[in-house]
């Protein structure tokens, strides 16, 4: 299993470090934790000022940095983006978690490369994630896992799934740097009030047909991910785990 945070604005380093030890402790070899540069809408509460991109990714990296220093052992103190003094963890799992680096762009895959343990991304177009894979390799993820999270809706027929798609995942449609910037539901609400159930096919795996998306998590396979995270975007969970359980599964062993 595995939690992605973005440390810096809400949630300070040395705090993410703690609960990731502890997380680690109790379920060893089983947790992984994502480091991310944050989006606007979660991050913005505390009144920090939120900056460009480029920045968000150096401070990403001064956080990624503090945390893996401190799930070592190692007494921090850091006066930079951020700030440390004389942190420790006095109680540490016996094998670190893994981190992650969460990246949807080439730019930013590029930039985790060099410190994250493997990369987490998103859905897209297959040239695209091969694009974002290149890059990520690229910065120094050669030879390091990939994990995706793929956000798809399924349902008995395509109309609800098309609909079941719509309802809760048109914000997801802005792509670029929109959704990392946009304050306030109230903002993706009129950001999106002109999109229509057809535009979310390009963001979403939409259909009825399981032995469809089998095929399509195969590809994903094939581009070389190795965990594969499955996020059925509509309220028919129970019938997602059921069908995906009894057909999808065992098609792809």
């Amino acid at each position: 299993m595995g939690v992605i945070s973005a440390p810096g604005y809400r949630y300070h380093p040395a705090i993410i470090a703690q609960a990731a030890a502890t997380l680690a402790e109790m379920f060893p070899n089983r947790f992984w934790l994502a480091l991310g540069s944050g989006q606007r809408l979660n991050e913005d509460i505390t009144g920090l000022a939120w900056p460009e991109k480029s920045e968000r990714n150096l401070r990403l990296r001064e956080c990624a940095d503090i945390i893996r220093a401190l799930l070592r052992g190692e007494t921090v103190t850091h006066r930079g983006r951020v700030t440390a003094i004389e942190a420790k963890l006095y109680s540490r799992p016996v094998h670190p978690p893994a981190l992650l680096g969460a990246a949807v762009t080439e730019a930013t895959a590029e930039a985790v490369g060099a410190w994250a343990d493997g990369l987490l991304t998103v859905s897209a177009d297959l040239e695209q994630m091969r694009k974002v894979i290149t890059a990520f390799r690229r910065g120094g993820g050669e030879g390091k896992p990939l994990v995706v999270q793929v956000g798809l809706n399924w349902a008995a027929t395509e109309d609800e799934a098309l609909l079941g798609a719509h309802e809760q995942w048109r914000t997801n449609v802005l792509g670029g740097e929109v959704n990392w910037e946009l304050r306030t539901p109230e903002d993706f609400d009129t950001a999106t009030r002109f999109v229509k159930p057809e535009d979310l096919r390009n963001s979403v795996w939409i259909s009825a047909d399981l032995g469809w998306h089998a095929a399509r998590i195969t590809e994903l396979v094939e581009l070389g991910f190795e965990e594969i995270q499955l996020h059925q975007v509509g309220r028919n969970q129970q019938a997602f785990i059921d069908a995906f359980g009894a057909q999808v599964l065992p098609a792809l062993r």
